[in-house]
């Protein structure tokens, strides 16, 4: 993804920054998954809170981090060092290793000098920084947004005699030749499981005359592969089709709908189970989700989705105005796993940031910017007297769950106060029930609401939900002190209705992160937010609830993930094995 507003200062990072040469990258030996890595000998290389880093991306080795600072989120994923946005080619392989790839500049805060990093992991949350896996084909020519797909069959040619060869294509930007800077899209295979790339001889596979033409995603549909990408100031999703990875057809396109602010990013096409008001299962139904950059709904950078069918070259939706993915200001560019059983609810990850402010947060004070959401589950479901909907769930938070820190009644026209300081990772998850709601005539005046504060600053981050009429849930992130700036709006809202006289809530807040899920995840809000210290108690209540109504509350505290990736020096070091880095080839 090329963000509007950026393309400039793109331009001027690859014309005097640092260069990257092009590169092919072999590895001595695959890397296997481990929950902690002896760290080499020698100096420290940085990355501690307030340093400059001496991060080398050239090295062949996983960049070190350090995850200790107080807006560093202990249970979502963030890169090791320096500025990382949209997640890309993430696939799940045949040994349930989940593989994340992310735009990635290994030398600035900011974005500029495209790579792809990569970190792997077995449940999702314990995370593997992996070294870098797709340099710069050239200078001034960066790896921009793709995918990857497991190709099984060798459908491409590039793995005889194995199984787990793995594709990715992806888009370049060539700066140096232009304005216009061509996007274009290439490709590069890997024989070691999605660990090193070689990139293909004959680039680019899709060639174009067109500055924007980018982010393609690829599927399997029955017996050919599938791209979409977006012609992006066309508002536009090209859908190509392919036997072999390598030639593509264009086959049609999806467009004349939809909201048309500045440009389309991003697009994942995918089939997803639905799911009947029972829980049961119906069918499967597709959907396209497209980014929107910027004049998004809520501003600056958002995600829309529609629903409707696939018949392997045409996507029709099934309504004419795109539902939005999130009701906060944080979840953009999202991709979905590859490689996922058909019996699973598929997958994705998005970047927790919005373009209009990601540049001016302040978690360059501990030398690092942006994270990503927690890994969501996801399905359709038909909203009553409204439309086919997309659920998004936290994918299974087992291996992260802390101590209980409140299982019981929800409190009644009253509230509870729970002290999480002693919580190490700062990180708690909560999940609540209101049962017997009267119905719209007999919700009148009635409240939940929950607040977390840190008591010495006065800081806090809130929400809740107005039963009533229109049934209004918001969050508030004014309250915090660290960062004030005039596009980070402080509150969202939506409206959200009891289903069955009952209504849900859920959430995780993490450190400097609050998502929630509302109604069985019916909706979502992810929100940043930055606090001067961290927040460590949690008021919840309800106020003037009829008799007939009562509910349930439970509090866990969450178990950092990246403490167990920590070496002896506090340093989360990554996969250390060293990779030889051969310039000048691709």
């Amino acid at each position: 993804m090329l963000p509007f507003g950026k393309r400039l200062h793109l331009v001027v990072s690859f014309l005097f920054g640092t260069l990257q040469l092009a590169s092919v990258v072999h590895a001595k030996s695959v890397p296997n998954w481990a929950s902690t890595f002896d760290p080499p000998s020698g100096p420290s290389p940085g990355g501690f809170i307030g340093s400059t880093s001496e991060a080398n991306p050239r090295s062949g080795l996983a960049i070190p981090g350090n995850y200790s600072g107080w807006f560093r989120p202990q249970v979502h994923f963030s890169a090791p060092q320096h500025f990382l946005n949209d997640p890309n080619g993430m696939f799940r392989d045949d040994n349930g290793t989940w593989h994340l790839y992310y735009q990635y500049n290994p030398v600035s805060l900011l974005p500029g000098h495209q790579h792809w990093g990569h970190a792997t992991s077995q449940d999702l949350y314990h995370w593997v920084n992996q070294p870098m896996a797709l340099y710069p084909p050239a200078e001034f020519v960066p790896v921009f947004t793709g995918s990857c797909v497991v190709d099984k069959n060798n459908t491409s040619g590039f793995f005889p005699n194995q199984t787990n060869g793995v594709v990715a294509i992806y888009t370049t930007g060539d700066f140096r030749t232009g304005p216009p800077f061509l996007q274009q899209q290439y490709l590069s295979y890997s024989r070691d499981g999605g660990y090193t790339f070689t990139a293909y001889d004959r680039n680019p596979i899709i060639p174009s005359q067109s500055d924007q033409f980018r982010d393609p995603k690829i599927l399997w549909y029955e017996d050919h592969w599938v791209l979409v990408v977006v012609f992006a100031a066309e508002f536009t999703v090209g859908i190509y089709t392919s036997d072999n990875l390598i030639e593509w057809t264009h086959a049609s396109n999806f467009t004349g709908e939809g909201i048309y602010n500045l440009q389309w990013e991003c697009p994942n096409l995918v089939r997803l189970p639905h799911y009947d008001s029972q829980g049961q299962f119906v069918d499967h139904m597709w959907l396209l989700m497209i980014g929107i950059n910027p004049r998004a709904p809520l501003g600056g950078s958002g995600t829309v989705y529609f629903t409707g069918s696939f018949n392997g070259t045409h996507f029709e939706a099934m309504q004419k105005i795109p539902r939005i993915a999130d009701m906060g200001k944080d979840n953009y560019a999202g991709q979905f796993f590859y490689g996922q059983p058909d019996d699973e609810e598929p997958v994705y990850i998005g970047w927790a940031s919005n373009w209009q402010y990601t540049g001016e947060v302040p978690t360059d004070r501990e030398n690092w910017r942006s994270m990503l959401t927690l890994p969501r589950r996801t399905f359709i479901h038909k909203l009553q007297d409204v439309d086919w909907n997309m659920n998004q769930l936290p994918y299974d938070m087992s291996p992260i769950m802390g101590e209980t820190l409140y299982c019981g009644e929800l409190p009644v026209n009253k509230s509870i106060t729970i002290d999480f300081s002693h919580v190490e990772s700062k990180a708690v998850y909560w999940e609540m029930k209101v049962i017997g709601h009267p119905g719209l005539g007999g919700a009148k005046n009635m409240t939940h609401y929950f607040n977390f504060t840190n008591p010495e600053t006065g800081e806090y981050v809130r929400g809740g939900h107005l039963f009533g009429a229109y049934e209004d849930v918001y969050l508030d992130r004014g309250g915090v002190k660290a960062f004030d700036y005039v596009f980070m709006s402080d509150k969202v809202t939506t409206n959200s209705f009891p289903i069955n006289g009952t209504w849900s809530m859920s959430g995780v807040l993490d450190r400097s992160i609050m998502e929630v899920f509302i109604n069985n995840g019916e909706d979502s809000g992810t929100m940043s937010y930055f606090s001067t210290k961290p927040l460590s108690v949690m008021n919840i209540g309800t106020t003037n609830l009829v008799p007939s109504m009562n509910g349930t509350l439970r509090v866990s505290a969450l178990n950092s993930a990246w403490d167990k990736m920590k070496g002896p020096d506090g340093l989360v070091w990554g996969n250390q094995t060293k990779v030889d880095i051969i310039p000048g080839k691709d």
